[in-house]
């Protein structure tokens, strides 16, 4: 039997309808007599198991690994090449921090190299390295330390390499208008910082007027001096002092001493009050006022009464009701003497409702007998307020020892009075009878209870005639300003009505005070209405749009005339340009740049005052002074940004504004000084690496 005979490593197989002795997998021989271990890695490792491989023979077979450097590409160990695994690099790199400090890895075929950084060089002078074990650095060639600057420090981070540059800046207090760099040269030296830091000097401070000042002769960051107002003025502004500030200037303040106003807006209320504003700026001083007052009844041609007396007062706002008597003309005069012995005077007319006047007359069917006689009683004149109409009411009259109560019916007396007829008494003269009638007439204002609406409008009641009467008035308006003192507006016209409440609506200028004269033509009776019209937004900016790339703009201020009110302040408004499309002139609050928190929000660059405006005044973004108390920082490289003019009016308690865009940034670059820093490192670069080819070769 053949199959008996096969080798231990053999395998019996049919062949042609013959069993023969086959050697197994891996062994070869007759597969009877012998079956001996065949060596596949005698081809070659890289034949059978591929490149970046080691081949081992085994007993009947063979098994591969990958070289240092490599890795299976199934992961293992070990593998046979039929399943598809090769060797595949490993990058050693991938491994953080392997060549150290100041040092980068370089991948290889099986490997990996360490280099120094730039500026950078081994201790041995070799140009690379492992890290095997033995701890090898990299150490700087460079410049060593920055040389210290006298009241300055340097900013941020820098190097020590040949061509970087060190930037400086002076202490707070301190100044310089020189360069604020040092450069390490190719040498490996620091080259001198021309900067020099200074001393910061405001100099003597700005004088104000109307004011001394409380100074210790300091002129350095953050002095103070305080200012007072002399004797006759008062205090009207944010604060008394001023510091020196790091530009080198003292700081505007709004500190104004304006001379004293012993009696300022002087008004009339409830007929026969007056009241007035006192702006001394000395709480709790007495003043006194002597007041002259001059009356004359409407139907008297001279003065029947004079009267003089004091008041002293402290309140800042006084009231005084004066005991005038009806139907009477009164020229009151206050006068008053002001800390500097100065008198201060002022005039009103009053003018107080009716009286009642009693003619007696009377008459006969002949009309043969007349008379007349004139009786005046006061205490019919005052009408209380919610009396009832003259038909309603009784008066008391006396005659010949003899007392009445009288009805009054009402008749029609003329323009002036209502007339009041009475059935007094009847006698016989002359066979013919007599009747006496008590005429009593009220004298009445032609008009009153003037109101003002809507800001510019006007309505009033009339007295003395019915709706079947036309009155015609005659309006005279004039207004001024007190900011603007060249505007002037006058207007004179007439309006005719026969409505019982006329209403007429003026067309006013904005931001102005007016006086208005109403006269009824036909009774010759005058009224005199004071109005302030509130302000309006100010004119729209007027600027010139800049649109740049790669650099801050110069920009012009043109100042703007007051038109609508007095313009208060020009504020320099900084945004992200995304947002200038969602920009709200009167919602956007006044931030400074330190109080932005995110850069999305924007602040204000630089505020000026109007008074302090000149007409195409230059503005430069990012200047690192202070406009007010805004700090006009400077832009970020790589930003982009829209500027905003805004235009702000204040007066009289009320504040608008009005904005424009003024320009927009985009892709901002650094500046030139920094660009100019960069350019001489680069060359200073380039140098060294000429002297070192040189030196090698």
């Amino acid at each position: 039997d053949v199959c008996a005979t096969c080798h231990i490593h053999a395998t019996c197989q049919e062949s042609g309808g013959k069993s023969v002795c086959i050697c197994n997998y891996g062994f070869v021989g007759n597969g009877r007599t012998h079956c001996q271990d065949k060596d596949e890695c005698q081809i070659g490792a890289s034949k059978i198991c591929g490149n970046h491989t080691l081949c081992h023979n085994t007993h009947g077979s063979f098994y591969c690994v990958c070289l240092d450097g490599y890795r299976a590409s199934n992961n293992n160990k070990t593998f046979i090449p039929n399943d598809g695994t090769n060797c595949t690099d490993i990058d050693e790199c991938e491994e953080s921090g392997l060549c150290g400090h100041n040092a980068r890895c370089v991948n290889t075929e099986g490997s990996y190299m360490c280099y120094c950084n730039d500026g950078y060089k081994l201790e041995t002078g070799e140009d690379s390295f492992h890290q095997d074990g033995n701890i090898v650095s990299c150490k700087e060639i460079g410049c060593g330390s920055p040389p210290e600057m006298k009241h300055g420090y340097i900013v941020g981070n820098y190097s020590l390499l040949p061509g970087s540059a060190v930037h400086y800046e002076c202490q707070e207090g301190f100044y310089s208008n020189e360069g604020k760099f040092s450069y390490c040269t190719a040498n490996k030296t620091w080259e001198p910082a021309t900067l020099s830091c200074k001393e910061i000097d405001c100099g003597k401070p700005l004088p104000i007027p109307h004011t001394t000042m409380t100074w210790d002769n300091s002129t350095t960051l953050w002095s103070r001096v305080y200012y007072h107002c002399k004797e006759g003025y008062y205090f009207n502004g944010d604060r008394n002092f001023s510091e020196c500030t790091k530009d080198q200037s003292w700081e505007n303040i709004t500190y104004v001493c304006e001379e004293e106003e012993l009696i300022s807006n002087l008004s009339i209320f409830n007929e026969t009050c007056v009241r007035w504003q006192r702006k001394t700026g000395r709480l709790g001083v007495q003043e006194t006022y002597t007041f002259h007052i001059l009356g004359q009844r409407l139907d008297e041609k001279i003065f029947s009464e004079y009267v003089v007396f004091n008041i002293s007062t402290s309140d800042d706002n006084p009231k005084v009701c004066l005991d005038l008597n009806s139907g009477s003309n009164y020229v009151v005069n206050i006068t008053t003497i002001s800390s500097t012995n100065i008198t201060v005077s002022v005039t009103v007319a009053i003018q107080t409702k009716g009286r009642l006047c009693f003619p007696l007359s009377a008459s006969s069917f002949s009309a043969r007998f007349f008379l007349f006689a004139h009786l005046a009683i006061d205490s019919m004149s005052k009408e209380s307020s919610g009396s009832k109409g003259p038909s309603e009411r009784f008066g008391k009259f006396a005659f010949s020892g003899l007392a009445f109560w009288l009805r009054q019916n009402v008749q029609n007396f003329g323009p002036w009075c209502s007339a009041y007829w009475f059935p007094f008494f009847a006698l016989k003269y002359d066979s013919l009878p007599l009747i006496f009638f008590l005429i009593v007439s009220t004298v009445k204002e032609a008009f009153n209870n003037v109101l003002i609406f809507n800001d510019t409008c006007l309505k009033w009641r009339r007295n003395v005639r019915g709706t079947d009467v036309e009155d015609r008035y005659s309006f005279h308006v004039q207004g001024q300003r007190w900011y603007q003192k060249t505007f002037f507006h006058e207007m004179t016209f007439e309006l005719s009505t026969h409505k019982q409440a006329p209403e007429v609506c003026l067309d006013l200028q904005p931001g102005t005070n007016y006086s208005i004269n109403i006269s009824m033509v036909a009774l010759n009776f005058s009224l005199l209405v004071s109005m302030t019209t509130q302000i309006t937004d100010p004119p729209f900016p007027e600027v010139e749009f800049v649109a740049v790339k790669g650099s801050a703009p110069l920009l012009r201020l043109r100042k703007a005339e007051d038109q609508n009110g007095p313009i208060s302040l020009y504020q320099v408004i900084v945004l992200p340009l995304d947002l200038q499309s969602t920009f709200i002139c009167d919602s956007f609050a006044a931030t400074t740049f330190f109080g932005n928190t995110t850069d999305i929000k924007g602040y204000v660059a630089a505020e000026f005052r109007a008074k302090d405006v000149a007409d195409n005044m230059s503005i430069v973004l990012g200047d690192r002074h202070y406009y007010g108390k805004f700090y006009n920082a400077p832009l970020k490289l790589g930003e982009e940004y829209c500027v905003f003019l805004k235009i702000i009016s204040e007066w009289n308690k009320v504040r608008t504004q009005s904005c424009a865009v003024w320009a927009q940034i985009k892709n901002l670059s650094p500046t030139l000084k920094y660009m100019t820093a960069v350019g001489l490192g680069s060359v200073a670069a380039v140098c060294l690496i000429l002297f070192l080819s040189f030196s090698v070769a």
